[in-house]
């Protein structure tokens, strides 16, 4: 997916002195900020790109990813740090208040925001991510004790370093083919958005994530991993509309886990989706419609 008529790519400087490289659709709308999974593109959102999409959506690259530059001190990538990140992307986007999408490890990211800045975080979207337990880069069954997601999260990172590498290379020579396929193909993919259109930009996604620094990567999925679990009060204490969206089967945020996430929020939706942990690559329709109804729930 090219960059779409308007959309711009700057530098914007984080509270410690961090660049991060941002993204903005530039478009007019209900102000959006997406806060993506860790290493995701921006094109993994396909309903917030075209300047009729009815959004101003801003997101931005994480620290060593994508193009923003790693800490000087490099222990800044937990949660907390993603957090002051978020809000310092909001300013340069020229939003005091706006709905925050959280993916994966960007859901403990958008509600530490809501925590930080209630005034300004005026719903979250929250999917395959969870803020009441371990970040999991492994399948691990819910049963199993939160200690054991912890173990298996951290060797999770480490496996990234020596199987990220073959793993990209492979993401890498995703056959081009597949893009003119695309282009030939898109009346019908507008019919079909589960069909070639999706396919391109799976695969688009998938090439730009193959890029990564997987030592740093894995750093800083390991850092996400040591994110502490919120308990029952400190999410009782989020007062803004909350859609946690489940996949049936994303076995890295479980359906019983992001049920709990939603039980503990005091003003909190739960919708099922058949899809896995790649729900925005899966199903933009559905997740469009459930934005615009937080957009309503927010006011906004």
């Amino acid at each position: 997916m090219a960059d779409a008529p308007g959309e711009l790519h700057d530098d914007v400087i984080a509270p410690d002195g961090t660049r991060l490289r941002r993204w903005d659709n530039g478009a007019e709308g209900v102000p959006v900020v997406v806060s993506n999974g860790l290493g995701a593109s921006p094109k993994a959102w396909p309903f917030l790109h075209g300047e009729r999409c009815g959004y101003h959506a801003t997101s931005w690259h994480h620290r060593g990813l994508g193009g923003s530059e790693r800490p000087a001190d490099e222990t800044r990538i937990r949660v907390a740090d993603h957090a002051g990140d978020l809000l310092a992307v909001m300013d340069a986007a020229g939003m005091s208040r706006a709905l925050v999408v959280g993916w994966s490890v960007g859901v403990a990211v958008a509600i530490e925001a809501a925590r930080r800045a209630p005034d300004r975080v005026a719903g979250v979207l929250a999917l395959g991510g969870v803020a009441t337990g371990a970040f999991r880069v492994l399948p691990v069954p819910s049963q199993v004790p939160e200690g054991v997601h912890r173990r298996a999260a951290k060797m999770g990172a480490w496996l990234l370093r020596v199987v990220g590498p073959p793993v990209a290379g492979v993401i890498s020579m995703l056959p081009r083919g597949l893009d003119a396929m695309g282009r030939a193909g898109m009346d019908a993919a507008a019919l079909d958005p589960t069909g070639t259109a999706s396919l391109v930009t799976l695969a688009e996604v998938a090439r730009e994530f193959a890029r990564h620094d997987w030592t740093w990567f894995s750093r800083m999925v390991l850092a996400a991993a040591e994110h502490e679990p919120l308990d029952d009060a400190a999410l009782a204490a989020i007062h803004v509309p909350v859609t946690v969206v489940a996949g049936d089967f994303d076995t890295l945020a479980p359906v019983a886990d992001m049920a709990d996430l939603a039980a503990a929020l005091p003003d909190a939706r739960l919708v099922h989706l058949p899809g896995s942990h790649f729900l925005p690559l899966q199903f933009p329709d559905a997740l469009a419609a459930q934005l615009g109804e937080l957009a309503e729930r927010a006011g906004l």
